[in-house]
């Protein structure tokens, strides 16, 4: 049993795939511009351990544009311009719990210190191509994480938003809670299925049956000190 994110990772690096991919990606930083920085890959996992574990929140590969990817799915460096998708994640953080968001910053590193794990399918990205690193093993990588997120027995709330993210339903325990919606990016949100979602109350509801402490999903300090 993994009890630890260092006991899975210790697993991971013994097996083929992750050796071959541990290679490429050192070699790619010196040759290409790679996001996120190789030193904030693992960021998500560093700043949300594995014990403190809540809710798990998939993406699908980092931003590709320069000075945006930190390490956290669809979490931007402080001060960065916030993309379609994260201000759209804001605005129904903001209707569904009534608080205010911050959005000149876009780090979302406080929601993982409170256990909320961010984590992209895909971990690097080469820069302005989407999807550039699909066939390097990640799928691989993130079906071992998901299989061992899923047999948990601590309560966890997946929110799996769009299609990419609910292909690893499968892979989850029945004991944990599951929402499902449409994804935050504008083309898939103003078609319905995003706005009105609830997730975030939804989350906090089921967290407070469970025992748990409920997620503070806003960034803004005076919401941070109402609610």
């Amino acid at each position: 049993m993994n009890h630890t994110w260092d006991d899975f990772f210790a697993k991971e690096k013994q097996l083929p795939y992750f050796i071959h991919l541990e290679t490429f990606i050192k070699r790619a930083h010196g040759e290409q511009k790679i996001y996120p920085p190789q030193e904030k890959m693992f960021r998500a996992f560093e700043l949300c351990p594995l014990s403190s574990l809540k809710v798990v929140i998939i993406g699908q590969d980092p931003y590709h544009q320069p000075g945006q990817a930190n390490g956290l799915a669809f979490s931007v460096h402080p001060g960065v311009k916030l993309p379609p998708s994260l201000k759209n994640i804001y605005k129904e953080i903001e209707s569904d719990l009534s608080v205010k968001m911050d959005y000149t910053q876009g780090d979302l590193s406080y929601l993982a210190t409170q256990g909320v794990l961010m984590i992209n399918s895909l971990l690097s990205v080469e820069e302005g191509k989407p999807l550039s690193h699909q066939h390097l093993g990640y799928d691989i990588f993130f079906q071992h994480l998901m299989t061992l997120i899923g047999s948990l027995s601590q309560p966890i709330v997946f929110l799996l938003w769009g299609s990419h993210a609910k292909q690893y339903q499968s892979l989850i325990h029945p004991r944990h809670h599951l929402l499902f919606a449409h994804h935050p990016s504008p083309l898939a949100a103003n078609r319905g299925g995003w706005f009105g979602c609830k997730h975030f109350s939804l989350t906090n509801q089921w967290l407070t049956l469970q025992g748990l402490t409920p997620i503070q999903w806003s960034n803004h300090l005076s919401s941070n000190l109402l609610y």
